[in-house]
């Protein structure tokens, strides 16, 4: 069961759906369909047109849009088939946008056909996205070498007292190591950094980072970061030789040296 106001917010989608000669299938898909939905679920609404109709859809999509309510937010931040929205009574759109030759790529898993003008969807399936092999390679040689750049800089950030941009790195140093645990656990999935991750790894795997959510000071901030690194070193090298990647041995020999040169020099 739906809130009150996304009914009538997907209500109003289908009959848009329905009154526009351009669009021939709608879906839901996302939570909702899987009958996973919280009280923070958003709508994850699908729209396939005709193959003639789809650019001149996706141009003036903003009309369409405005079928279902007055945006407050609405946004595409530059995916190409994607609309997010948000209505000033709180209900949350992500609207995926496909074409008729071209529309399993909307979004992944289950979903519900709320319209279909040509009998579409019979028997179609949307699977879920996965990462080409080469791409995720790539993405762990840059999450296994990049770690040690964002080190020196979070190494000159503290050197220099600038706590705020060492903190940022810090982030970023334990964002590589999360995004590491999920190739790890599934080489297949996408490294999205910490969407979703407790449902995508067990939080056990992650236990040790949580002593390195450490105060904006510069002694608990290097301990945070020798913790990251140890924590990188278990999983970074067994990983890039699983899957061919050479590790920067040298280069995790410098940096290390740099980082205990740094925390011998706090602690005297």
């Amino acid at each position: 069961m739906q809130p009150h106001n996304y009914q009538a917010v997907m209500n109003r989608f289908v009959a848009a759906c329905q009154a526009d000669e351009r669009v021939v299938a709608a879906t839901l898909y996302g939570s909702y369909a899987r009958d996973e939905a919280d009280a923070y679920s958003d709508l994850d609404l699908g729209l396939i047109t005709t193959d003639a109709a789809y650019e001149d859809f996706v141009a003036g999509r903003e009309a369409f849009i405005r079928l279902l309510g007055e945006p407050l937010l609405l946004e595409d931040f530059d995916l190409p088939n994607l609309v997010f929205c948000i209505f000033p009574d709180g209900v949350e759109v992500e609207l995926a946008l496909g074409h008729e030759s071209q529309f399993n790529h909307n979004h992944g898993g289950p979903y519900r056909v709320l319209l279909d003008k040509k009998n579409l969807l019979a028997g179609a399936i949307f699977p879920r996205y996965q990462p080409p092999q080469a791409e995720q390679i790539e993405t762990l040689r840059r999450l296994v070498y990049w770690f040690w750049h964002d080190l020196s800089h979070f190494l000159a950030a503290i050197g220099r007292g600038q706590l705020w941009w060492a903190y940022g790195q810090l982030e970023a140093l334990r964002r590589y190591c999360v995004n590491l645990v999920r190739l790890r656990h599934d080489f297949s999935a996408a490294a999205n950094g910490y969407e979703k991750v407790e449902q995508a790894i067990p939080g056990e795997h992650l236990s040790s980072l949580q002593a390195t959510c450490c105060p904006l000071e510069p002694g608990a901030m290097l301990q945070a970061a020798l913790v990251i690194v140890r924590f990188y070193q278990e999983l970074a090298p067994l990983l890039a030789r699983t899957h061919g990647i050479t590790y920067p041995a040298e280069l995790e020999r410098v940096m290390s040296n740099r980082l205990e040169k740094l925390c011998d020099a706090r602690l005297r």
